[in-house]
């Protein structure tokens, strides 16, 4: 087995930006977590389960663009794994099985970490909230009724990157809602669609032609572009209004994101030819797990 194509294929580029939500939503609970070693044995929990979701979602979108045809010679990204023949559909089918056990086992265990035995409906929700998430994750390009080809999957990036990513882990240590919580997961939840939609915007002739309906596909490039502007737009506005509920200092977080992202959406704007969106995407991935990392550090230091 060569462990290189398998690592390619893993996407490592991918997950940083599928654990800042994670981040934000673990720290923000930071202050109300007294057994700070129990706190660090769910957030190293709650990392490895996000990381193993974000795997098996990128050998599913290997294996179902494949299949379908999607990745062929005229893909302006990345060549993938099934795409160059370097992993058979078989293997790449067997690897989306193994991995989604192991992702279930991870879930499970952070789920009894989390809750114990005397939670047993939280348990019972959060085992639910895995599950779904790994269907999630095979299911955006793989089988006929993928929801990445019908235009869908802006929804669950943001509703798992976003909403559950954020707010789903910080329940896990405090066991209540914390509505704060909200805007952070709004601002990363956008952040991770602007990542799918640029990467929607560098794909869109060879979606059209192989019949992904995307968003970017059904609004059209110029609309497509307005779309991820306001997004940014948003995402900043909602983590502005966490950082003044939270008391955090504003000036850092908004420092760090306006120098992120102020001239990438210029660039955005000015871009003409569909390949040129694919370094922008590597900005907005990293740039997400970046704010999430000084949103973190705030969040350490704010009681």
């Amino acid at each position: 087995m060569n462990i290189k194509v398998w690592i390619e294929a893993a996407r490592l580029r991918t997950l940083p930006l599928s654990v800042s939500g994670i981040i934000v939503g673990s720290f923000a609970a930071y202050s109300q977590v007294e057994n700070k070693f129990h706190f660090w044995c769910i957030f190293s929990l709650a990392i490895l389960t996000t990381l193993c979701f974000q795997i098996l979602s990128n050998f599913a979108n290997d294996y179902g663009d494949g299949v379908k045809g999607t990745d062929n010679e005229n893909r302006v990204g990345p060549q993938r794994a099934i795409q160059s023949g370097a992993i058979t559909k078989n293997q790449m089918k067997r690897a989306i099985v193994i991995t989604s056990i192991f992702s279930l086992i991870i879930a499970v265990l952070l789920i009894y970490v989390s809750f114990g035995k005397d939670n047993f409906l939280y348990s019972l929700l959060f085992f639910v909230l895995g599950v779904t998430s790994i269907i999630a994750a095979i299911k955006y390009t793989v089988g006929k009724s993928a929801y990445g080809y019908r235009g869908l999957g802006d929804v669950f990036v943001f509703i798992f990157f976003g909403l559950v990513s954020v707010i789903g882990s910080n329940f896990l240590y405090t066991m209540t809602f914390d509505y704060t919580t909200i805007f952070p997961a709004i601002t990363i939840g956008l952040l991770s669609v602007g990542v799918l939609n640029l990467n929607n915007m560098r794909d869109i002739d060879n979606d059209v032609a192989s019949g992904k309906n995307t968003i970017v596909v059904k609004m059209g490039s110029k609309n497509a572009k307005t779309y991820h502007i306001l997004m940014i737009i948003m995402a900043f506005i909602s983590l502005l209004i966490f950082c003044l509920l939270r008391g955090m200092l504003v000036y850092p977080t908004s420092i760090v994101y306006l120098l992120l992202f102020a001239t990438h959406l210029k660039r955005v704007n000015d871009i003409q030819q569909p390949k040129a969106y694919d370094p922008e995407l590597k900005i907005v991935a990293m740039g997400t797990f970046l704010l999430s990392l000084v949103t973190a550090i705030e969040l350490f230091f704010t009681k």
